[in-house]
């Protein structure tokens, strides 16, 4: 990403990929799937004038370790506090999208101490997805429920993965150019190094079994940093949930706002998610 520096670092016992640059105070990055630290691109040239930016690939993702294990977000979420105490930095800011919104969640349960402030995009938590599952979520989220299932799913991926790729963008987004050929082709790169494929599935998987699990003990448990819910106003959350609502189940400081995009945020509406992102950090309260 232009004007930052590319490094790998050893956090929580594996080796990562991550993007540093900029000035002022911390702010995390973490993407989602099937994506990698790149989809911050858009975003980044303004948030480094005003933040030290750290964008990691998460574990399993991009030029990060392929891990055989570790895909529960508590052991995600200590990979990338660990991280940011690696580059010298012991509390931060912190904005997650898609999978990486759920470790930033997690993040921000299990060291709470570190988070100032947490921006989630385009996600209701983990334990709200499975609990209220019914036809028309189940519809939406077909995926979550594809990936549980052994073995099948890493064959039939790895034999189409650019149709898969181009399907998963074009249905979840509603700018579909938001996301250029040079961009997917750096996508449909990392997406299939080896283990790739297979570590997003685990991801999933750890979703609806440890993650619900862990998100069952600590259910009497609400986030203290104060909260910033962002989703696509053309996309799954609008239409399926109570956003902000169901936010302030989890947390006492919640914010929100839709915006005129899909699922891909930071590619489809950049300027919009900077204008509102930029004050909520900044700003004192």
């Amino acid at each position: 990403m232009a004007g930052m520096r590319r490094s790998t670092v050893r956090a929580n016992g594996i080796r990562m990929n991550v993007w540093t640059g900029g000035e002022g105070p911390t702010l995390v990055l973490l993407h989602g799937y099937p994506q990698t630290g790149q989809m911050w691109h858009k975003v980044s040239p303004t948030l480094m004038k005003r933040f030290n930016l750290i964008i990691p690939d998460l574990r399993g993702y991009g030029d990060s370790e392929k891990a055989r294990s570790g895909f529960d977000k508590k052991t995600m979420a200590k990979d990338i506090a660990c991280l940011a105490s690696e580059l010298g930095h012991e509390t931060f800011f912190l904005m997650g999208h898609d999978r990486g919104a759920r470790v930033a969640h997690r993040l921000a349960l299990d060291f709470p101490e570190k988070v100032e402030k947490l921006i989630v995009l385009d996600i209701v938590p983990t334990h709200t997805i499975f609990s209220r599952t019914g036809r028309e979520l189940a519809a939406a989220y077909w995926h979550w429920f594809y990936f549980q299932a052994p073995d099948l799913p890493e064959i039939m991926i790895r034999n189409s993965a650019e149709p898969f790729l181009q399907t998963m963008f074009r249905s979840l987004s509603w700018r579909p150019d938001a996301i250029d050929d040079l961009l997917f082709a750096e996508y449909l790169r990392a997406f299939t190094l080896p283990g790739t494929i297979r570590c997003g599935l685990e991801d999933y998987r750890a979703a609806a079994t440890i993650d619900y699990e862990d998100d069952e003990r600590d259910l009497g448990t609400k986030l203290s940093c104060p909260v910033y819910t962002i989703w696509g106003q053309f996309g799954k959350m609008e239409s399926l949930f109570d956003v902000v609502d169901t936010w302030k189940e989890k947390a006492d400081n919640v914010m929100g706002k839709s915006l005129p995009c899909g699922h891909f945020i930071p590619e489809e509406a950049p300027d919009e998610l900077l204008s509102e992102i930029v004050p909520f950090l900044i700003n004192q309260k």
